[in-house]
Parts: structure tokens; sequence; C-alpha cells
């Protein structure tokens, strides 16, 4: 099969806030982008049903319906949305030089400009009360979904900072949180920890997994087992957090972008610049702080401005030489 090749002025590897963000941008200011979606269209909010604080939509939005809004408010402007996967990466050292993206292990993008918007992927524990009920009272995220719980008991599984933080969070709106950790210890930091330890309703369980969430078609209950002795208990609640972690989609420009030891893409002071000129990172790849829809959205927008304004150097330097 023949090698397939486009050229492009910019491509947006990845969709969700950020990607159709900076897609909306980029089309203003006519780099017509393109947008390769990738496996999951819209990324995580797909699987969020409400969405109550992202501004604009003072009556909230389910997740689904708000991501085909943004694709279609990008395809207002000119955008090419596409549906396909990067595959593999070659990067440009030059400034004005051209990167190759190859899409589906067959097509290559040769574009003078990459905005990489591939997001992160919450940790699950992955058992089947748990992917089951995802969206229907199982969260990753309690400073999204933690409004829709209040005054109610929930419970959350982690024992990191994230999860510290994320419980304080709850123990705020929530009549009570139970805490699951499965080691006789949390490994978040000792401020973290105190704060946890010091509101009264917050219930830590050590040596603690889950193992079954209950409920048809909403959460209703968690049955818990003791990893050390087997026992097995049940409680009542409305909502379960995960905050185990997040895995950045950055694999494919590992060993040409600099990262984290997480694998988080590393941007140059308040930009959205990489190591690589003409390489932009935005949203949840490079962001392991906030993890919001408008925090990604507005790294979408610097991305696009970034990128623009590379691209305005590079032709004014074009011109000179020429």
């Amino acid at each position: 099969m023949s090698e397939q090749v486009e050229r492009l002025k910019t491509l947006i590897v990845g969709s969700g806030p950020a990607g159709y963000t900076a897609a909306i941008y980029a089309a203003r200011a006519d780099l017509k982008p393109v947008v390769y979606t990738g496996m999951e269209p819209g990324g995580q909010l797909t699987t969020t049903t409400e969405v109550d604080n992202f501004p604009g939509y003072p009556e909230g939005v389910d997740g689904p319906t708000m991501m085909i809004q943004l694709q279609q408010q990008a395809e207002r402007f000119g955008t090419d949305v596409r549906v396909g996967m990067a595959t593999a990466v070659e990067l440009s050292d030059e400034v004005g030089g051209i990167h190759k993206v190859t899409i589906d292990h067959d097509k290559v993008i040769e574009a003078q400009t990459i905005i990489i918007s591939t997001g992160a992927s919450a940790k699950y524990l992955n058992i089947p009360s748990e992917q089951r009920l995802r969206g229907g009272g199982v969260s990753a995220c309690a400073v999204c979904d933690g409004f829709f719980y209040k005054g109610q008991e929930v419970a959350i599984v982690g024992g990191g900072d994230t999860a510290a933080e994320e419980a304080s969070y709850l123990a705020n709106i929530c009549k009570k949180v139970t805490m699951l950790i499965r080691k006789d210890h949390m490994r978040a930091s000792k401020a973290m920890q105190h704060r946890v330890n010091s509101l009264d309703n917050i219930e830590i369980r050590y040596n603690t997994e889950v193992d079954e969430v209950l409920g048809d078609q909403v959460v209703e209950g968690l049955r818990m087992v003791n990893n050390q002795t087997g026992e097995k208990e049940e409680i009542e609640i409305t909502g379960l957090f995960i905050a185990i972690g997040h895995t950045p989609n950055t694999d494919i420009f590992k060993g040409q972008l600099n990262m984290d030891e997480t694998g988080y893409i590393i941007t140059e002071g308040k930009s959205t610049k990489t190591n690589k000129p003409g390489v932009f990172a935005s949203g949840d790849a490079q962001d392991k702080i906030y993890r919001q829809a408008v925090t990604a959205a507005g790294t979408g927008c610097m991305a696009a401005l970034d990128a623009e304004r590379y691209l305005a150097t590079v032709e004014t330097k074009e011109t000179v030489i020429s």
C-alpha cells in the first residue's frame, strides 16, 4: 500500500474541550486546522452525565451534548474534524521544520504546527459493577460531580494527595465521606493527612478495598472487603469517587517531548510551548493539577494563539531570507 501524505498548517491531535477550543481559535485565524479525534471523540466529558460548572450553561448540560456543540462550533469556522488516531510521530528540531504524524498506521500528515490535546485517562478499579455505574454515581472527579451529592453519604477510594484533597472537598458538602485505603497508611503528604484527620465527617478505612458497587441504575451502596481479614461489610452511599490517579495519553510522544516522571508534557513557563518548535500541548496532557473542562479549554485557546504567533514568526523570517 502506498503511503498517503497530506501537508497542513495546523494539526490538532485529540478532541475534547482543549482540542475543540484550539480548533475554534485556529480556524478563526485562518490556520485551516484539522482535528483527529482519537479513540474517544470528545474526551472524558463524553462519560459525564451532567456538566454543571462550565460557564455559559445556567441549567447545566450533559457531557456528550456539550462536546457535540463544541465540535459544531469548531466546524462552523472551517475546522476539518476527522475520526482517527495518531499512531506515530516524528517531530522536527528546526524552527520552521515539518512535523510528521502517522494516522491509523497508514496516512502521514506533514504539519507546520501541532497542537497536542490528547488528554489523560482516569484510572479505575476495573470491576464490572464500577464500570456499569460510571455516570450513575461512580465518578473520577469529586470537584466535577461532588455537588450532585450535597448532604448525602459518599465514599472515595485512594490514599494519595489527590484522594485526600478530594475527600476534604467532599466533606464540606456531603453528610459523610468514607475513605477506602488499601494499605495500612496514607501516601498523602503530612499536611493533607492532617487536613483529612481534622474533619469529623470523614471515616478512614485502612486495608480496605471495593468488593462490589451496589445498585442497578445508580449507586445505592458499597460492599467493602478488608484485605487482611477477608471480612466484608456493606454501607449505604449514593456516590463513589475513584481517586487513584490519571494516565496522560502521551505515549507516542515519549522520547521526543520533555515530560515529567508520570508522562505529562512539560510546557515552557505560562505558554503551551514544548521543547520542539511548532509543537504545543494543551489540556490534561500537560495539566496534572486542575484537570477541569474550563481550564482545558483555556489552554486550548493559548495553544492556538501560540501556534498562530509561531507561524507568523516563521513566515516573517522566510520573507526576510527570500
